[in-house]
């Protein structure tokens, strides 16, 4: 089992925090959370979505960089090839986590950078970047937490099937034990994969992420072999270095029927299978959720599931809400849809429902179905549409609130008997979000993507000023 004793091995003391304006202090003093000592307070980042340098020293491209190249694919026509020019500027942005007071980091490692080709080569340069990440961070006094994939395949795997090649599980154990092998001295702990079903469902099901493939039989492809992938993964890096802490990260949410309908009630249950389930079940319990187990049955050879339920020492979820489902005939994701949310639900920008309970829920999940295993909170935040900076600061209360509160619920969670180890709010900074482009910002640090200056937002004083207290 992972310990927070683990997490932090080998990071000194974080540097004093910056003083604090009067505003941010009475901000800090409304919240309620009481997060027990030892509690890791962190913030997490993606390869794609911030480090920019695409081309640079041996970088091939990923599947992000072809579908961010298509045209209409990017809702502002933007792509990721300088995002927040992490690349460069790493240096710098580690100052900014540590003078906030995180004590760790998650970020996620770039395939094509390591491998350009996704097997065979190594590209040292590319390696050499994220030892010089993670030396920063730990002189800092910042733990480095590694995701091996988040989403940025190389395009060179996907001209060869990608994740409907069933051999991408070999090709990722083969990138991961390569990754592991030259940074796993210092880097503790290791996620596999980020959101797999997210991947499967809008990667290879809509079409709206990369690489834009769709249909119900690429979705069930893609979830299977990333499962397996996964597994297979853990099983190689333990052959070799049985110290490291693995586990992998998950998007959960608690999944509602938009009516109380026989109809949506049953549409309900089955999204529920195709976002948490489909994840759940067959890494803790060996096994498809069983409305579904036909339509997998065909991909699943030998040995394939027991692959896949290997003993992970922590899990990591990503919530950011609940969803309203309905029945739809039409949907390709098991005749689900979204459907309408209750009458006076907050949102976001993005019109995502916002519901901190519906974390206690999540982690009760864990809790009473799948063995309360160590849980992170991995990835929590919200998109709203920031002003702009005045007088060294953005003024954020929305997201500022939206933070308070599923800390909040973090606290509820622990004292309900939820084995939390700690948080990660999303994102350290603004970045290139996806289809999205970059006119949606998450970031407690404002970036302005024409000169990429850095601004605090009132949010990350906020969340400096709860973790010093």
């Amino acid at each position: 089992m992972l310990r927070r004793r683990d997490f932090l091995a080998g990071a000194t003391a974080a540097a004093a925090l910056p003083a604090l304006g009067a505003a941010s202090r009475a901000q800090a003093q409304m919240a309620t959370p009481r997060l027990p000592p030892g509690f890791i307070w962190g913030a997490s980042t993606s390869a794609y979505q911030i480090e920019g340098a695409v081309k640079a020293d041996g970088r091939a491209p990923s599947i992000w960089d072809t579908f961010s190249h298509t045209p209409g694919r990017i809702a502002d026509g933007t792509n990721g090839d300088v995002a927040c020019d992490h690349y460069n500027r790493y240096a710098a942005d580690v100052d900014i986590i540590a003078n906030a007071g995180f004590r760790a980091y998650r970020f996620s490692i770039a395939w094509p950078r390591v491998m350009p080709q996704g097997t065979g080569a190594v590209n040292t340069a590319g390696l050499d970047f994220y030892d010089h990440l993670v030396d920063r961070l730990l002189e800092r006094g910042v733990a480095p937490m590694a995701c091996l994939y988040h989403w940025d395949l190389p395009q060179a795997l996907q001209d060869r099937g990608g994740w409907h090649n069933r051999d991408i599980a070999n090709w990722f154990a083969d990138y991961a034990r390569v990754t592991v092998a030259r940074l796993g001295d210092r880097v503790q702990p290791w996620a596999m994969l980020n959101e797999p079903s997210v991947h499967a469902i809008f990667g290879h099901g809509f079409g709206n992420h990369a690489p834009g493939l769709t249909g119900w039989a690429s979705y069930v492809t893609a979830q299977h072999h990333q499962n397996l992938a996964q597994g297979t993964a853990i099983a190689a890096i333990r052959a070799e270095r049985r110290d490291r802490a693995l586990g992998t990260v998950f998007s959960l949410q608690p999944i509602h029927p938009s009516s109380n309908t026989p109809q949506d009630i049953a549409a309900a249950s089955r999204f529920d299978a195709c976002w948490n389930t489909i994840n759940l079940d067959p890494l803790f319990l060996g096994r498809y959720p069983a409305e579904f187990e036909p339509y997998f049955a065909p991909l699943i050879q030998a040995n394939d599931m027991a692959a896949i339920r290997v003993p992970v020492d922590f899990l990591g979820v990503n919530y950011y809400g609940p969803s309203f489902i309905k029945h739809d005939p039409s949907a390709f994701l098991a005749q689900a849809g979204y459907g309408a949310v209750p009458p006076g639900t907050p949102r976001t920008l993005l019109g995502w429902p916002i519901d901190p309970n519906g974390l206690v829920q999540v982690l009760a999940r864990l809790r009473d179905h799948y063995g309360n295993p160590p849980v992170y909170v991995t990835e929590n935040g919200a998109c709203y549409e920031d002003p702009a900076p005045a007088g060294g600061v953005v003024q954020d209360p929305e997201r500022t609130a939206y933070f308070r509160e599923h800390l909040d619920a973090c606290a509820r969670a622990i004292s309900q008997g939820c084995a939390l180890e700690g948080y990660f709010a999303w994102s350290l900074l603004d970045n290139f979000e996806w289809a999205e482009g970059k006119r949606r910002r998450f970031g407690v640090v404002h970036v302005d993507f024409d000169t990429q200056q850095r601004t605090p937002k009132a949010s990350l004083q906020f969340l400096s000023q709860l973790m010093r207290a």
